[in-house]
């Protein structure tokens, strides 16, 4: 299979035959071997049966996946992808505000050597307080803390190379941050202006609470992305930073009884010094058994700590 466009959907009953028109239109002249993964993520309209007919219409091409309830957007895309067989695989929105003609000029990226086409709504058609601007404050956020520069994390219109984003799992709402585990593994990444549309049917599914899940888990990703192979660089480094406010805290006390006459006992300065010096050894230990739990998920699972592009001349292991 060469293609996979996958696509969760959640009460879009409306949306989905339009949705197959399109990526029929847009996939058919270009010779490949495609599929349509549709992923009802619990929906409860009439979405699920809209399904059951497209895969009895179209077997040759639509995929459905039925989850039993609404996991949220970024579970139904793992499921998509687990389910899916195409060595380029495409994710789109089923609301219809994607244009699914904007994917052969992404395969053309592809085609280019690029591991991961990034979209980019240029015009975005959405409300501009609840929608636009925390979208733009968190591309700015995203951008800067992870290092990976995109105009626009939250257009799910994206293509990858299926050996890029199959080495990790996502939980949350990190579907947005796939880019940045790609970068992880040493992918070749561009962004390109794709077309945006008006919602036509029903309503958007998010608001600015979203925002809120999205720069928590920032925070996880920047954790795994720094800190993942050697947690004794984040735990360390916080216990050697407590160890020294608290030495600094002594040479204060020792001062002022030399030339003031204070009284060691009687300062609360003692006291934050000691429990600095208590608090700066557990980090460190904490940091010793994060890397105790590293070595054990690496090797427990054969998990190897670095990504090959491709090789020549060698042979696997065992053949």
């Amino acid at each position: 299979m060469d293609l996979s466009v996958i696509s969760p959907v959640y009460n879009e009953e409306e949306s989905v035959a339009l949705l197959h028109q399109a990526v029929t239109r847009a996939l058919e002249p270009l010779n490949l071997q495609w599929e349509l993964v549709l992923v009802d993520d619990g929906s409860t309209d009439g979405s699920a049966k809209q399904l059951e007919l497209l895969a009895a219409r179209d077997p040759q091409h639509v995929r459905v996946v039925e989850l039993r309830r609404n996991f949220g957007q970024t579970t139904a895309i793992v499921a998509g992808i687990d389910h899916s067989k195409g060595e380029i695989i495409v994710l789109i929105d089923a609301d219809l505000q994607n244009d699914p003609a904007d994917i052969p000029m992404m395969l053309e990226k592809l085609n280019e050597g690029y591991d991961v086409v990034s979209g980019w709504r240029v015009n975005r058609q959405d409300t501009f307080i609840t929608r636009t601007l925390p979208s733009h404050l968190a591309n700015w956020l995203i951008s800067r803390v992870t290092g990976v520069h995109l105009h626009d994390y939250g257009c799910t219109l994206k293509a990858y190379r299926r050996e890029v984003i199959t080495g990790f799992r996502l939980y949350g709402e990190m579907h947005r941050f796939i880019p940045v585990f790609a970068q992880w593994v040493g992918a070749k990444i561009i962004e390109m202006p794709v077309q945006h549309h008006p919602r036509r049917f029903g309503k958007a599914k998010y608001g600015l609470e979203r925002t809120v899940k999205v720069i928590l888990d920032l925070f996880t990703v920047k954790f795994l992305n720094t800190y993942s192979s050697k947690p004794i660089y984040l735990f360390g480094g916080l216990g050697v930073l407590l160890i020294l406010a608290a030495v600094l805290l002594l040479l204060v006390l020792i001062a002022l009884r030399i030339f003031a006459g204070e009284h060691l006992i009687r300062s609360p300065l003692l006291i934050l010094s000691v429990m600095l010096v208590i608090l700066g050894f557990q980090s460190i230990m904490q940091g010793l058994i994060a890397e105790l739990l590293v070595r054990t998920y690496h090797e427990s699972q054969k998990k190897l700590t670095y990504t090959v592009r491709k090789t020549f001349n060698i042979e696997k292991t065992g053949e």
